[in-house]
């Protein structure tokens, strides 16, 4: 999407469901959207990729989960965000380092968590959208895991209320990277992982379902050809792409259902994936992801 989680976990996660997977359902309907738009990319497209990512707690959790400990090495040191002097070279890493946060809060690694949260301040007050980001509030939340719900909600509302301040203030290609930034990182991580226990099944699938989302992310950044530093992420993202082509993804969809779990209403996606996905597929996704990630970083 743990910790103390900070502001821009909903970069790369807006995801408060925890069973939704990208299907190609939706992805027609995302790239319909976009046919349709101009130089512009509105809120509701946005939002509507990133509902799809898995965000940097359900990673995370998914770590945790094969036994493996925290480890610090896989995130982006704070110490790095000296580097980042240009707003696009910012806003992806903003997007990156809310990842990072997701994952210290997992393990409940508060001292670093308030390092993370700290260099996600102050590239959002470099950005100009500092305002969205009540440090007192987040930290209050992310201090105790109960409040989990309440931090998610809030970090979503943030990553709306930003995207429509950039929208009016025609930025948008800042939220772009803020959703690239944060997906690259939470990707990386999980590959990291998943090339030391090739066995988990999960992981891998996790994986392979990313290939829907790197096919909107693209879409997203081919809307900025003029824009260098887009495109050469673009030229990235479509060296990723032939590198999932080995990867086959399918889907079967059914209807949603839905169910009250203590005391709230939520939609639960009965849809299935099924992903196919080798050990062999998931270490050149990995080498390339790492080689992105290692740009975006620099």
């Amino acid at each position: 999407m743990r910790i103390v989680l900070a502001v821009l976990c909903a970069v790369a996660l807006v995801g408060c469901r925890s069973d939704k997977k990208p299907d190609e359902q939706a992805f027609q309907s995302s790239i319909d959207s976009l046919k349709n738009q101009t130089s512009s990319i509105d809120t509701e497209l946005i939002n509507s990729v990133l509902q799809q990512i898995p965000s940097p707690l359900e990673i995370s959790v998914l770590l945790r989960e094969t036994g493996k400990g925290y480890d610090k090495s896989l995130l982006n040191s704070p110490d790095n965000a000296g580097r980042y002097n240009t707003s696009h070279k910012m806003a992806l890493n903003l997007g990156v380092y809310g990842t990072d946060l997701g994952y210290t809060n997992v393990y409940q690694r508060a001292p670093d968590g308030t390092r993370y949260l700290k260099t996600i301040k102050s590239l959002a007050d470099g950005l100009n959208i500092g305002q969205f980001f009540d440090i007192e509030t987040i930290g209050r939340l992310a201090s105790n895991n109960k409040n989990m719900d309440s931090l998610l909600l809030l970090t979503t509302q943030n990553f709306n209320d930003i995207n429509a301040y950039l929208q009016r203030q025609s930025r948008a290609n800042l939220s772009v990277l803020l959703l690239t930034g944060g997906w690259v990182e939470a990707m990386q991580i999980t590959c990291e992982m998943s090339s030391k226990v090739p066995k988990n099944k999960t992981l891998a699938d996790t994986i392979g379902e990313q290939k829907i989302i790197l096919e909107q992310i693209a879409k997203l950044l081919s809307f900025y050809p003029d824009d260098e530093a887009m495109a050469s992420l673009l030229k990235d993202m479509e060296e990723l792409k032939k590198v999932y082509e080995r990867v086959t993804i399918n889907y079967t969809f059914k209807e949603a259902s839905i169910e009250v779990i203590n005391g709230v209403t939520m939609v639960k996606d009965n849809s299935t994936t099924s992903v196919e996905i080798t050990p062999d597929d998931v270490l050149a996704i990995k080498a390339k992801m790492t080689e992105i990630r290692n740009k975006i970083i620099s």
